[in-house]
């Protein structure tokens, strides 16, 4: 006989729901979210290897679904947002009937946002770029606060970057006649020095993390405007490049196609939908702004639709196609190739000098 199991899963406590073949409800409770409370509710119910498990997603999602799967069954992980459009009860709601949700719905078939459960070295290497992020933004924070107390102070931009050791030791001079200035710019300093000591460590880290797929990194390097970092965040937040049916539901998965709205002769497309991962859309826009250089191939497709939508919405676009190239460059095994851009090489005759352009369409060609 098959079973299935609903969890609502808290830091504390894990609330249950067990259902056989039918959707006869088996048991209901609670137990600790631990590896032991795993374990016991696991031998406790006697459920047979590979019982699916559904469990929504969240800040321990992936932490018992790996529990879950050393213990021999099958986790799913769910969606939150999907759980909570299909399980919409106003003034309802409470964690017995989010696992009755949660197990019937796995037990029917009806939830289609399935997460991806990577493995181990995939889980490691987000970690690590995850804590990489954190503390670039830390020490980034403390420049700003830095440029905020010299201005306040009325002393304008006395540096304009702070880089390396030397722009600190130019501000510090420049605050001489500041002794308490000096002192808080000093404590800033301080943490900035330590953070990006960190950033050091953690980037030798992925270096060590990186090395079973250091082929798809380099790989991914070869397109213009993709470095080490959006290389990595890139096959880390993909996993398995082969796991999606084409590249569009790639797209899809991280966010980069715009909201629609149709309805009959109205049909309207917004903002794009920002799904998925926040961090490697982020790194794929940022690698779209090197599209506004004449120098870069996908300058022509940036160009054209930056002209007609501006330019927020062109590098976008850029992000959208470069997402897509590179996922292609994973399922393929091929490093980028400009020749399969639509786009000719220069030097035309213009007023802007390019080096590369669209290429005609063919009964443009003809004509």
């Amino acid at each position: 006989m098959s079973f299935y199991a609903g969890l609502d899963v808290h830091s504390k406590k894990i609330v249950f729901e067990i259902q056989d073949g039918d959707g006869t409800i088996v048991a209901t409770g609670e137990f600790d979210s631990t590896p032991d409370g795993l374990e016991h509710f696991l031998i406790k119910h006697k459920l047979p290897s590979g019982t699916p498990v559904a469990l929504e997603t969240g800040t321990m999602a992936f932490f018992v679904a790996k529990q879950l799967a050393g213990l021999g069954l099958e986790p799913v992980v769910i969606d939150a947002h999907e759980v909570r459009i299909k399980a919409h009860r106003p003034t309802q709601k409470s964690d017995r009937r989010d696992a009755h949700e949660l197990c019937n719905g796995i037990r029917v078939g009806m939830y289609r946002s399935i997460v991806h459960i990577p493995p181990k070295e995939i889980q490691d290497l987000r970690l690590a770029l995850s804590r990489r992020r954190h503390f670039v933004r830390v020490a980034t924070a403390q420049k700003v606060a830095v440029k905020t107390l010299v201005r306040a102070a009325g002393l304008g931009t006395p540096v304009r970057f702070l880089k390396t050791e030397k722009h600190w030791a130019s501000l510090n001079d420049v605050l001489e006649g500041h002794p308490d200035l000096q002192r808080h710019v000093e404590m800033h300093r301080k943490m900035h020095k330590t953070a990006l000591d960190i950033v050091a460590e953690l980037d030798q880290e992925l270096r060590a993390l990186c090395e079973p797929r250091q082929n798809e990194i380099k790989r991914l390097q070869t397109m213009p405007g993709v470095g080490p970092v959006v290389a990595m965040t890139v096959v880390a937040t993909l996993s398995d490049a082969k796991r999606f049916k084409g590249s569009k539901p790639v797209a899809s998965y991280l966010g980069l196609v715009p909201t629609t709205n149709q309805s009959g002769e109205h049909d309207r497309q917004g903002h794009i939908t920002k799904r998925g991962s926040t961090e490697c859309r982020a790194m794929l826009i940022e690698a779209a702004h090197h599209a506004r250089l004449p120098s870069h191939p996908l300058n022509p497709y940036f160009a054209q639709i930056c002209a007609k939508r501006g330019y927020k919405v062109a590098t976008a676009a850029v992000a959208h196609r470069m997402l897509r190239i590179l996922h292609a460059m994973l399922v393929k095994q091929e490093d980028f190739d400009v020749n399969k851009l639509r786009v000719e090489r220069g030097p035309f005759v213009k007023t802007t000098t390019r080096v590369y352009r669209l290429r005609p369409k063919q009964n443009q060609a003809s004509a």
